[in-house]
């Protein structure tokens, strides 16, 4: 017997810090390439893009394929979903395979469950051929599964040591148009230029899935991929996120990728997750990097304290965190850090000096994950061990859910202090800061509406974003989040730097001319937060942001964020959005405010126009 008619689904449950980047089922996708012709089908269902309600969607697939093997891929936050669709799957007595670095570290939980089949440990390529060909387990190294109710673990398999070997990743079955919203003018795909991660760190999930050990692919391989990538998209603009959990693992090939790619000149933003140290030992290639379109760089800062870098098992000094962002934003890069908070010994006072110290690094981007033990990582099993986990429900390990006991602090107090953080950081100098470097690397400012715009994608992603990870408690967490905005340090960057320098907006200066215009953002009762723009015909003199409101503004804002409460739905109406501007208008209180309110309007509409005249050229 073999399997015939395999369907492969990715659910929709993937959340947390990386929810937002790891988009496409590109592991599927390497797999229906490599199985394609042993197969007599093979389709590819990514639930993230489907309608809802979920459940339907799965019975319209497995009723119109009719599969005989039904492969799963699962994340933690997937584990109740990932079940979900086996059990669906059993029901329309269709074989389950599940795969994935989750189901690789727990296979005995997840084979007790009587919908689940096999289980495929490590990588998954060479393991479902055998199992799609011969049709049962036994011999097939790298597989779980069960006889007469007893689980069985065959060897481990060996990893693919020569990954030119592989086929490039079957797109021509992709069912859907990928974006991201944050660069949603663009088209979005996946590149993979290596596996695995020499480093060692103990909360991550590689040393056990990978062995520590990193493998590569040519750069002449990687580049006939980019081409393909370019032609699929009919050579339209691209953003294109590298899945390596370390892309400079050696540097050498990097550079020889970007001495291949730097010709060609194409519209590609490429985003790379780097270690500092990497970034800091060759600037040269990060020179070469940004010239060739890879100037979104993500590191792993984790922590200004040695204590914490020495206890995840990092193996870097602090030092390198400067020279890392330095050698970045020197090019125009876009110097990007998370950082890890709620590990076991922090304290409250430490953990609100991580976006200060990010701030000073220079950093043009940053996110702060609650230290999260998944299972097969030294982190897990230590804590494990001490009976610290708490939390039973794999749903919630999301880096972004306090799910072990701590030394210090609860559980709720480290949820909210991850939003504290988020809103240290993000405040409107580091977004100009951001567009600084777009000056630097490409020596354009964007247009006024062009930032406004994408601050509204980033918004909307922040406010989707809550809505998914904090449930019932989103309102509380933007309490903290508006609450923690004030920074006297934004007046003090925006007077230094000058938004007008870094975004086009000369003509909306020259018609509005000298103004200080108020936002206050009210909440619950709340005292209100105040972001004040001083302007002249020629500049933004400064920005603040302040606790309470100022009398002199020449035009109001007042904006009660009840008015955005979503009752359950992701957006608002087109009904909501004309109330709450209105609102908004009626503010402006006094015949001199209306008229400076006019002079707004009349400034925005000439931007407005310009920029349309710009995009129709």
């Amino acid at each position: 017997m073999s399997f015939k008619k395999v369907l492969l689904i990715k659910p929709s449950g993937r959340h947390g810090l990386s929810f937002a980047f790891d988009i496409i089922p590109t592991g599927f996708e390497y797999i229906a390439a490599y199985i394609e012709n042993d197969v007599d089908e093979v389709n590819i269902i990514d639930l993230e893009m489907e309608p809802k309600p979920i459940q339907q969607t799965i019975e319209k697939y497995l009723d119109e394929l009719r599969p005989d093997l039904v492969g799963i891929s699962m994340s933690a936050t997937e584990h109740s979903e990932g079940l979900e669709i086996a059990r669906l799957a059993k029901n329309h007595d269709i074989m389950t395979v599940l795969g994935g670095y989750h189901p690789t570290e727990i296979p005995d939980e997840l084979l007790s469950h009587s919908q689940v089949d096999f289980v495929i440990r490590g990588e998954g390529e060479r393991t479902i051929q055998d199992l799609v060909t011969k049709g049962d387990a036994s011999n097939i190294n790298g597989i779980s599964y069960k006889e007469n109710d007893e689980v069985i673990h065959n060897p481990d398999r060996e990893f693919i040591e020569d990954l030119d070997s592989l086929p490039f990743p079957a797109r021509h079955l992709r069912r859907y148009k990928y974006h991201t919203t944050l660069m949603p003018d663009r088209e979005h795909d996946v590149l993979t230029t290596s596996r695995g991660c020499w480093g060692r760190c103990s909360f991550c999930c590689e040393p056990s899935m990978s062995g520590s050990l990193q493998r590569y692919r040519s750069p002449e391989n990687v580049m006939n991929e980019i081409l393909e990538i370019v032609k699929f998209h009919d050579e339209k603009p691209i953003s294109i996120e590298v899945t390596d959990p370390h892309f400079m693992g050696k540097p050498k090939l990097v550079e020889q990728l970007c001495d291949l790619l730097i010709p060609y000149d194409f519209d590609i933003r490429f985003g790379v997750k780097v270690r500092p140290d990497s970034v800091a030992k060759h600037p040269e290639i990060v020179r070469k990097m940004i010239a060739a379109g890879i100037d979104g760089f993500e590191m792993g800062i984790e922590s200004p304290i040695m204590r914490d870098i020495k206890s995840t098992s990092k193996g870097l000094k602090t030092d390198v965190h400067v020279k890392a962002v330095n050698n970045i934003k020197r090019w125009g890069g876009s110097a990007g850090g998370t950082l890890v908070i709620g590990l076991p010994d922090q304290t409250e006072e430490e953990i609100l000096q991580f976006p200060l110290y990010a701030k000073k690094l220079g950093l043009t981007s940053s996110a702060y994950g609650i230290a999260t033990p998944y299972p097969g990582t030294k982190f897990y099993e230590e804590l494990d061990s001490q009976g610290l986990i708490f939390e039973t429900d794999w749903n919630r390990f999301d880096e972004m859910h306090s799910v072990f006991k701590t030394k210090h602090l609860s559980g709720e107090r480290i949820e909210e202090l991850a939003s504290i953080c988020m809103a240290k950081f993000w405040t409107i100098d580091r977004f100009i800061e951001k567009e600084r470097m777009g000056v630097i690397k490409n020596k354009t400012k964007k247009p006024l509406m062009k930032f406004i715009t994408d601050r509204m994608h980033n918004l909307e992603f922040s406010v989707d974003a809550g809505l998914q990870l904090q449930e019932g408690n989103f309102s509380q967490h933007a309490r903290e989040f508006l609450d923690a905005s004030p920074d006297p340090e934004i007046k003090k960057y925006t007077k230094k730097v000058g938004m007008h320098n870094v975004i086009e907006m000369s003509r909306f200066l020259n018609l509005l001319g000298e103004q200080k215009i108020q936002l206050s953002l009210r909440n619950d009762g709340m005292p209100p937060i105040s972001w004040i723009f001083k302007t002249t015909k020629d500049t933004v003199e400064y920005i603040q942001v302040i606790r309470g409101k100022l009398d002199d503004s020449s035009i109001n804002f007042d904006i009660n964020l009840q008015d955005f409460r979503l009752d359950g739905q992701r957006s608002l109406s087109k009904i909501d959005k004309l109330r709450i501007v209105t609102k908004l208008l009626a503010s402006n209180k006094g015949i001199k405010r209306k008229a400076n309110m006019m002079r707004l309007l009349a400034a925005s509409g000439i931007d407005v126009i310009k920029s349309l005249g710009t995009k129709s050229n």
